[in-house]
């Protein structure tokens, strides 16, 4: 959701926090703002902005960019307050010394308040954060990693802050629970941030915080502790990514630049999963035979395009492991009183690992004995830190707040998962398992002649960009694709679509359909396709527009019953999500650019949704 920055060591801090805030820009905000501690006693400068970073950048065009080398910068997603000049970060206790950014929600922030206007605090803003401040205000005595740890044990809620103050000049503290924080450790130079797509520029070593755990950082080295002050070891990973894979590389937006790299994100995804005997294997679960036998259900919690992936997961599980499978919205799991027990098996899927209704639901799980795995784009994140087990998507970062390769690679786990579980189950044959993971290493090559369409598409999406509602249908393992189709128009191009599975079109969504909602039908090869082409006569017949996505060479369909077709390569139906996405993503795209959307950042979005 909201971005955090900070910096000290030999380089101006200015530049570092400004070029890492627009690296940031993909998680979606409404203000920005940054602080930089002045040299040879100055005071610190402050800027801030309800514009996007660009506009920090212009106010700094004739004066020139603040002098020193600490500094912290925020893009702000409003929770408390709108989003205003006064409510943007960083926020400031009353001697103007000490200066804070922070992500989450701080629940108790109304009594906190009170409390503080009591002692005499004046307040500026309209934001839980500014509590904060105050409260390191009253605990500070020289040491300002002790009065941040002394703040936060009156804080009730989620957060990751990083504080600076002017009496200790080069040091920042940093401090998470529930909402991610990473420490770059660079030469004589140390960095902090919510992502690491911030710090790949600068550094690849990285420190990541666990929860309740506070960092106190100079260039002089990072002390890692508890809230009660005791030391941790550092966990320091290197991360892979280059720096290039956060750039657009001559695409002219991120979301198009993602869906060409599927094929290599999906090969990614399945390398070294596949032993030289075509079984899937996946160690990092952590689980063995004997342990899969031992599950009575699967239940899969999941946001956003990451539940639609669970869906995919579901048809999979239940077909190949023959083991019932349930999946629930995060946000709603852990208040309908769910059912677990030590044979249940959760799955939790969570591009970020940060997603705070997945962690919420994976806690609950655990709490009622449930084994958890979890299928992730991030090492160390919370989420691979609470699970027993991990499947990480190796995707690669992903800039635009709109999932395309990570929910590809989403999918592709849940279904490496559903073969490892039918495998151990003894579900699932030999011959089978093995016929299938060669279609899994074929689908790259798939999605790559996939691609070849986009000049279809984007001319298709000429045509249907200024519709004001459209539906998508599809029937099985494809009726989450329609989903997933919908959600992607809707995002992105802000139409209102909606995805049904299509034998449910007679119970009342057909009612809409009119000469101006087209009708968006996955109709490829299928145990269903004679019923799903049904379905799409009943749409023609209503005079709605047909778009409809078949297998190459088997039209199904008689002359006049779809306005346009796209061809999708042969794969088994199992398999066929992951091809059969692609082109709903390069139409929603168009339709997007055509209608002069703002494709990566969509408004009201997020890219990682950190509060409930």
């Amino acid at each position: 959701m909201c971005g955090i920055i900070g910096y000290s060591g030999p380089r101006q801090a200015a530049p570092v926090l400004l070029d890492s805030l627009q690296r940031l820009e993909y998680r979606g905000y409404d203000s920005a703002g940054i602080a930089v501690l002045g040299e040879d006693g100055r005071p610190t400068t402050v800027a801030k902005s309800n514009l996007k970073v660009a506009d920090l950048v212009r106010q700094f065009d004739a004066p020139g960019l603040p002098r020193g080398h600490t500094g912290i910068g925020h893009t702000r997603w409003a929770t408390h307050g709108r989003p205003t000049v006064s409510n943007a970060h960083p926020h400031r206790d009353c001697t103007g010394r000490i200066h804070i950014i922070h992500n989450g929600i701080i629940e108790n922030y109304r009594e906190l308040r009170i409390e503080l206007i009591a002692a005499g605090h004046e307040f500026t803003s309209d934001t839980d954060t500014e509590v904060v401040p105050h409260l390191i205000e009253q605990h500070y005595q020289g040491d300002l990693a002790a009065a941040v740890r002394s703040a936060l044990q009156r804080i009730r809620g989620a957060y990751a802050l990083v504080v600076i103050s002017d009496d200790e000049p080069g040091r920042i503290v940093g401090a998470r629970l529930n909402a991610p924080l990473v420490v770059g450790l660079g030469d004589d130079e140390v960095f902090v941030s919510s992502d690491i797509t911030a710090l790949i520029p600068y550094t690849k070593r990285v420190v990541v915080l666990g929860e309740g755990q506070l960092a106190s950082l100079s260039p002089d080295g990072v002390v890692i502790t508890n809230l009660a002050g005791a030391d941790v070891e550092p966990r320091v990973i290197t991360v892979t990514w280059e720096a290039d894979q956060a750039q657009k590389n001559g695409f002219p937006h991120f979301m198009l630049k993602e869906i060409h790299e599927q094929p290599e994100a999906l090969r990614s995804a399945l390398r070294g999963r596949v032993d030289d005997g075509g079984f899937v294997d996946l160690p990092d679960i952590g689980l063995d035979d004997s342990r899969l036998r031992s599950l009575d259900q699967v239940t899969i919690v999941a946001c956003g395009s990451a539940w639609i992936a669970g869906l995919v997961t579901k048809y999979a599980i239940e077909r190949l492991a023959r083991v019932r499978c349930d999946v629930e919205p995060a946000s709603e799991f852990r208040y309908s009183d769910p059912l677990l027990d030590g044979q249940t098996l959760v799955v939790a899927f969570s591009q970020s690992g940060e997603t705070a209704d997945t962690l919420a639901a994976v806690r609950e799980a655990r709490r009622q004995g449930a084994t958890v795995v979890a299928v992730t784009n991030v090492v160390g994140s919370a989420l691979s830190m609470e699970a027993d087990g991990v499947v990480y998507m190796q995707s690669g970062p992903e800039i635009c707040v709109a999932a395309t390769k990570t929910m590809l690679n989403q999918m592709a786990c849940g279904i490496l998962l559903a073969l490892r579980l039918g495998q151990a189950r003894g579900a699932l044959g030999d011959d089978e398992h093995r016929r299938l993971t060669t279609a899994l290493g074929e689908a790259p090559a798939l999605i790559e002649r996939m691609l070849n369409m986009e000049p279809q598409l984007a001319e298709m999406a000429q045509r249907y960009a200024h519709t004001r509602n459209a539906m998508y249908i599809g029937r099985g393992i494809n009726f989450p694709v329609a989903l997933e189709g919908a959600l992607k128009l809707k995002e992105v191009s802000y139409i209102h679509a909606e995805g049904y599975a299509a034998g449910e079109l007679k119970h009342g969504p057909i009612a809409l359909l009119d000469p101006d909602v087209p009708v968006v039908a996955i109709a490829t090869r299928s145990r269903t396709l004679a019923k799903m082409v049904s379905n799409i006569q009943e749409v023609s017949s209503r005079d709605a527009p047909v778009i409809a996505l078949v297998t190459e060479g088997e039209n199904p369909f008689d002359a006049g019953f779809v306005r346009d077709l796209v061809e999708v390569p042969l794969t088994d139906e199992l398999i066929s999500p992951l091809v059969n996405v692609v082109p709903l993503q390069l139409f929603a795209y168009h339709v997007a650019v055509e209608r002069g959307c703002d494709v990566d950042q969509p408004r009201n979005l997020a890219k990682s949704v950190t509060v409930e």
